[in-house]
């Protein structure tokens, strides 16, 4: 199987994922194999909207249109393009996935099926439904990923090489025991914000779809504000306003309820508007319901500070801040080489 085989398949799985991506699902009769799958997509779907809360119709369809957009020829061939993708000994590449957003280890699995390698993954119990039934997908659209891709919940066993996603307590466990295979070893990131101030009611409106989406259970969600000294935060409370029904929701009610509990018996200071609050805070990680934000006077000793707690950080979203900064609103938008962690994964696979 040649690489055009391998992008061929891909789009064809994109075309599938493009009847998902909106509200009300649209079967396309040109779709290849849609009498086997569409209605069994749609169950997986309901699926795994039961088993995790997190995953509701808005997330997952948004998830599936992103996916849709990018498994198509011209976006895989650009990404592909600077690279020798002519595999010269196809390898098992072992991924673990984490289980934080719907889908969030497909650019792994991705990646390694279309540099030429066989995948054998090892999926969070969290985001269990979507993936086998899109393989399955994968290999009747091209029948040589037969073979190829392998799903197991026992010990990882026969694999030349590991890319893991976790927290920081389990990538120290991965580190050891992947010591003596190539790997990829992801730990906990979160993303910034970098206000100034002067940012526009659509800007902070795009800010709020960066901290909301998924919940802000993602690792590009932004869950962490640098504002100057003396911020009014009134016009950025008046742009989340847009996410306000998220409080019906009761997994994020209940852990707003307890969060601001938390904050109130520990008699920290912090900011609320019935549905997100916001804290003064050195951290990153914020919990669910709530930003963390921290002051600065000074826009080069913020580059400084940032730059020394990068390895801490996914994504920078600002304006005229930084060269890899990222436009308000676009967080949960990454393009194919938009690598996580910025380690480049194709660069890894073709080097094992």
């Amino acid at each position: 199987m040649n690489l055009q085989q391998r992008i061929n398949a891909f789009v064809k799985l994109g075309d599938f994922l493009s009847q998902f991506s909106t509200e009300e699902f649209q079967k396309n009769e040109t779709v290849l194999f849609n009498d086997l799958f569409f209605n069994g997509f749609k169950h997986q779907l309901k699926l795994a909207q039961e088993h995790n809360g997190w995953f509701n119709q808005d997330n997952l369809v948004f998830a599936l249109k992103g996916w849709s957009k990018l498994l198509q020829e011209q976006p895989l061939t650009a990404w592909l393009t600077p690279y020798n993708l002519h595999t010269e000994s196809p390898k098992t590449v072992a991924i673990i996935m984490a289980g934080n957003i719907p889908l969030v280890g497909f650019h792994d699995f991705l990646s390694v099926l279309i540099t030429g390698h066989s995948v054998l993954v090892k999926q969070s119990s969290n985001d269990k439904h979507l993936l086998p039934f899109l393989a399955k997908y994968l290999e009747h659209v091209e029948p040589e990923f037969k073979g190829r891709i392998t799903f197991t919940e026992e010990k990882l066993r026969d694999f030349d090489a590991v890319i893991a996603t976790g927290s920081n307590n389990t990538a120290r466990y991965f580190e050891f025991y992947f010591k003596d295979k190539p790997s990829i070893i992801r730990k906990n990131r979160n993303s910034i914000a970098v206000l100034t101030g002067e940012e526009t009611p659509e800007e902070l409106e795009g800010l709020s779809e960066d901290i909301f989406r998924y919940y802000g259970l993602g690792c590009r969600n932004v869950s962490k504000l640098y504002v100057p000294e003396q911020y009014d935060f009134q016009n950025f409370f008046k742009a989340m306003f847009k996410w306000g029904d998220v409080i019906h929701d009761h997994k994020y009610a209940n852990n707003y309820d307890y969060n601001k509990a938390v904050y109130l018996m520990s008699e920290f200071d912090m900011l609320e508007n019935g549905f997100l609050m916001i804290k003064e805070d050195e951290s990153f990680s914020s919990p669910i319901a709530t930003v963390f934000y921290e002051y600065y006077n000074d826009i080069v000793d913020l580059k400084n500070t940032i730059n020394s707690k990068k390895d801490n950080i996914q994504c920078i979203v600002s304006k005229g801040f930084n060269s890899n900064e990222i436009v308000f609103g676009n967080t949960q938008l990454p393009n194919l080489y938009d690598y996580a962690d910025n380690v480049d994964t194709i660069s890894f696979l073709l080097e094992i």
